[in-house]
């Protein structure tokens, strides 16, 4: 999982709020306990001044390695954290108390008295106000709602990933790094919430998450990679979306499908038929999407590793694409060449705003005279791995 500043500041923002949560309301209890007398109050932060401190600590690490992405995963750090820092914290409190000062039974007492609100107020805080805290900075993960992209971060391994259609060049990992982390702040900035997926080092491809599932609505089909090197990335994409509260559907084998092979226009829907994706994997995917209202049209792909290399839409449903890469171009009702490879993929933002990459210039200018804000970026790392922007993430409205 790649830790970025704003996940790090997400997860100290949540650890503070647990422990705040935690101090007030066993600083109540007590107050209460005692017959309200304020001046035993300090007894509260004697002893368990170390507790809060490593409840702090354990709630950031948590949160940082995402123990508290969903509600239940929240409970539990909660509940671990909290266990841990009051054994500890008040263990602390014994040995550094000459012997015969505090007597063992008195912290006993403490434990199992006073120490058992400290726990249960962090219980509670981790899974509400330290998760929504975190899911506000960070991005939403609870459910879906508003506009949501599905991020994952690039393996170790990038350089290893697949190649087809093209010949392998050498792959920058830190300058794949730094324009990932430039698509994603991109998406950010454009009013996408980002959830990323995470990492997995011997995933060689897994940073082109869009071939892992399709979004059809609030319906998530979980698909069926084409290359046997890539089927366990659908393992953290199911569990992102599942977390998000979506219906999830799948496509199952002998049937393949990538996601980049599915273009949705409208309620039309075209997949293409190529090397990654099978004739029973559209057929599968066909009953799903008829289901939902959707029309499949199936797309022969021979000249490109997706269609959506070759080909994707534009907001009023015209196809754009780059002709020597089209098998055949008459399939579609309204075709728009551009001149260049890179220009043919476009991620649609809003309805009047594109992002494409900065490799296609020409095409960037063609798609502003036809009214378009464009916002580019950076991506020639993934481009030699055959990636385009579409892939670099899954898109919930």
């Amino acid at each position: 999982m790649k830790i970025t500043p704003r996940r790090a500041l997400a997860a100290l923002a949540a650890s503070i709020v647990v422990v705040a949560i935690s101090m007030v309301a066993n600083s109540l209890v007590y107050y209460v306990a005692n017959q309200m007398k304020a001046e035993l109050l300090y007894q509260v932060a004697d002893y368990f001044g170390a507790a809060e401190l490593i409840l702090l600590a354990l709630v950031f690490v948590g949160a940082l390695v995402g123990f508290m992405r969903n509600r239940w995963l929240a409970l539990a750090t909660g509940a671990v954290a909290s266990v841990v820092a009051t054994l500890v914290g008040l263990l602390i409190k014994l040995m550094s108390q000459p012997i015969g000062n505090v007597p063992f039974e008195v912290l006993l007492g403490v434990l199992l008295g006073q120490g058992l609100f400290f726990i249960l107020a962090a219980l509670i805080a981790a899974p509400t106000a330290g998760f929504w805290l975190l899911t506000k900075i960070e991005g939403a993960t609870g459910r879906a709602t508003g506009r949501i992209a599905l991020v994952r971060a690039p393996a170790s391994t990038l350089a290893d990933g697949l190649v087809t259609h093209i010949k392998r060049k050498k792959v920058d990992l830190d300058l794949a790094n730094q324009q990932w982390d430039s698509y994603v702040e991109t998406l950010n900035i454009c009013g996408w919430q980002t959830l990323e997926v995470d990492q997995r080092d011997d995933l060689a491809d897994s940073v082109f998450i869009e071939d892992t599932v399709v979004m059809l609505g609030k319906t998530a089909v979980i698909t069926s990679p084409g290359a046997d090197s890539r089927a366990e990335e659908i393992l953290a994409t199911e569990q992102a979306v599942r977390a998000l509260g979506l219906k999830v559907e799948r496509i199952s084998a002998p049937g393949t499908l990538d996601g980049g092979d599915v273009l949705k226009v409208g309620a039309t829907i075209y997949v293409g038929r190529g090397g990654r994706t099978n004739g029973e994997g559209i057929r599968q995917f066909r009953a799903i999407a008829s289901a939902l209202g959707y029309t499949v049209v199936a797309v022969p792909v021979t000249k490109a590793l997706h269609l959506k290399t070759a080909i994707t839409a534009l907001p009023d449903g015209t196809i754009i694409g780059y002709p020597p890469l089209v098998d055949n171009e008459a399939i579609f009702p309204r075709f728009q060449p551009v001149p260049e490879a890179h220009g043919t993929a476009v991620v649609i933002l809003a309805p009047d705003l594109l992002l494409m990459s900065a490799s296609a210039p020409k095409t960037a200018v063609l798609l502003q005279d036809l009214g378009y804000n464009v916002v580019t970026v950076d991506i020639s790392e993934f481009e030699k791995l055959e990636g385009c922007v579409t892939c670099l993430s899954v898109r919930i409205r």
